[in-house]
C-alpha cells in the first residue's frame, strides 16, 4: 500500500517531487506509525463490512479501526464479534489489497478470544485499539495482546486511546500520565501510536465544539493534548506517535463536492472553485484543526467519515520548501551546527535546534511524499478525489 496509490502513476509524477513510499503490514513499526494517516473508524456490526473495507481501500484509506466499543450498543457486542470473524474470513478468501486493520475492543479477554476465532484470517489483522487507557486498566490489555501474539505467531500492535477522566482532571493528570508512560514504555515494541479521545474529554464537562471551532479552541481539551505531547510525544527517542482527535461533522444529505468538482483542478483550472466548495461544505474547521494538530506535534487523525480522509492526507504531504529545509539541516557537513539561510531565502535554519524537526519531516516525506514546487493542498486534494 502507499498514500495516493489510488491515483494514476502519471498524475502522481505531476504532483510529487518525491512520491510516497510503498509499505506493508510487515513494515517497521516506526514507518507504520507515521503512515497511519487518516484512520477511518467503522462499527464492527456493519453487514457488508468486507465490501466497505475494499471500497475505502480503493479511495486511498490505509488504516481502519473496526469498533466493538462506543460505536455499538452493549447488546450488539456478540453480534459484532461474530460479524468480524465472518468478514475477515471473507476478506482472506478474496486475496485483495487491504489497509492496516485494527479492532477496538472493550475488555482484555476479547483479544485472545478474537485471535483464536479469526484463525488463519488473523494475518489480516494489524492489532487492537485499547479504550480508556491508564496504567491500571491498560496493562491487562497489553498483557493479553502479548500473549495472543505469542500464541498465534503473528505480530500485533496496540494503539491505546487516552480518554479517561483521570487524564482530564487537573489534580490527577500528571500522575495518570506518568502511569501511562510506564505502561507504554514497558511494551514499547508493541505500541504503534497513542490516540486521543477528545469526545470523551468534552463529555466530562458537557462540552461539544461547534463546526467552526477546533479542539484547540476548547481550552480544557487543548491543555490535555499539550500535556500528552509534552510527556509522551518527545522527539528524544522516548516519545510515541500521537494522533489527532476525531472531527465529528460531515454532510449526509449531499456529496462533499459538486459532481463537476470531482475532476482535477490543476488540469482544468478549477482550483478557486474547489476552494469555495471547501468553505461551502463546512470543511474549513477540519482543515484548520489538521493544521493545528501538526503544528502541535500530532500526526495522523481519527476519522469517522470517508470525506475526512483525503484532507488529512493532502495536508500531510511535505511541501517542497519543508523538504528543502530538512535536507539542508541534515547534510553530513552540517553536523557541527551553525545557521544557514534557506534555499527559499525566507528564513534561517539553525542546524542543531531544527534537527529533530528535520528528521520528523523526512519521515513524513517518506510516507506521504514531497509535493512539487507548484503543487499545493488543493491540487493534492482534487487529484485524490478524482482518483
Amino acid at each position: 500500500m502507499r498514500h495516493f496509490g489510488h491515483i494514476a502513476p502519471e498524475v502522481r509524477q505531476r504532483l510529487f517531487h518525491q512520491e510516497p513510499c510503498e509499505f506493508t503490514a510487515d513494515s517497521p513499526a516506526r514507518l507504520l506509525s507515521a503512515a497511519l494517516g487518516a484512520t477511518l473508524y467503522s462499527p464492527a456490526t456493519r453487514p457488508r463490512l468486507a465490501d466497505d473495507i475494499v471500497k475505502q481501500t480503493g479511495r486511498g484509506v490505509v488504516s481502519m479501526v473496526l469498533c466493538l466499543e462506543d460505536s455499538i450498543g452493549d447488546e450488539d457486542v456478540a453480534e459484532g464479534e461474530e460479524n468480524l470473524v465472518r468478514q475477515f474470513t471473507d476478506l482472506a478468501e478474496r486475496g485483495v489489497d487491504l489497509p492496516l486493520l485494527f479492532i477496538r475492543v472493550r475488555s482484555p479477554e476479547q483479544i485472545p478470544d478474537l485471535v483464536r476465532r479469526l484463525g488463519p484470517a488473523v494475518r489480516l489483522l494489524s492489532g487492537f485499539v485499547l479504550p480508556k487507557f491508564t496504567e491500571e486498566r491498560g496493562i491487562p490489555f497489553l498483557e493479553a495482546l502479548s500473549a495472543a501474539e505469542a500464541a498465534g505467531g503473528h505480530r500485533l500492535f496496540a494503539m491505546p486511546v487516552l480518554e479517561s477522566p483521570e487524564l482530564l482532571y487537573r489534580e490527577t493528570r500528571v500522575e495518570t500520565l506518568e502511569g501511562i508512560a510506564r505502561a507504554v514504555d514497558k511494551y514499547r515494541d508493541r505500541v504503534l501510536a497513542l490516540r486521543l479521545g477528545v469526545t470523551d474529554f468534552c463529555s466530562s464537562y458537557g462540552l461539544r465544539r461547534a463546526p467552526d471551532m477546533t479542539a484547540w479552541d476548547v481550552q480544557i481539551v487543548a491543555s490535555v493534548i499539550a500535556d500528552v505531547v509534552n510527556m509522551l510525544g518527545r522527539a528524544d527517542g522516548t516519545g510515541f506517535t500521537v494522533t489527532g482527535p476525531v472531527w465529528e461533522y460531515f454532510r449526509v444529505q449531499e456529496r462533499m463536492f459538486k459532481p463537476q468538482l470531482r475532476r482535477s483542478p490543476f488540469l482544468e483550472g478549477q482550483a478557486e472553485e474547489l476552494r469555495e466548495a471547501l468553505i461551502e461544505h463546512a470543511m474549513d474547521g477540519l482543515l484548520r484543526e489538521i493544521t493545528l494538530d501538526q503544528a502541535n506535534g500530532l500526526l495522523g487523525k481519527t476519522c469517522i467519515h470517508p470525506s475526512h480522509v483525503l484532507p488529512v492526507h493532502a495536508l500531510s504531504v511535505v511541501s517542497h520548501e519543508e523538504f528543502s529545509d530538512a535536507q539542508d539541516i541534515l547534510r553530513p557537513e552540517r553536523g557541527g551546527g551553525g545557521v544557514l539561510r534557506s534555499q527559499y531565502t525566507n528564513k534561517m535554519n539553525e542546524v542543531k535546534p531544527h534537527r529533530a524537526w528535520a528528521e520528523r519531516t523526512m519521515l513524513r516525506a517518506e510516507v506521504f511524499g514531497v509535493a512539487n514546487e507548484d503543487i499545493g493542498f488543493v491540487e493534492l486534494l482534487a487529484a485524490g478525489i478524482s482518483g
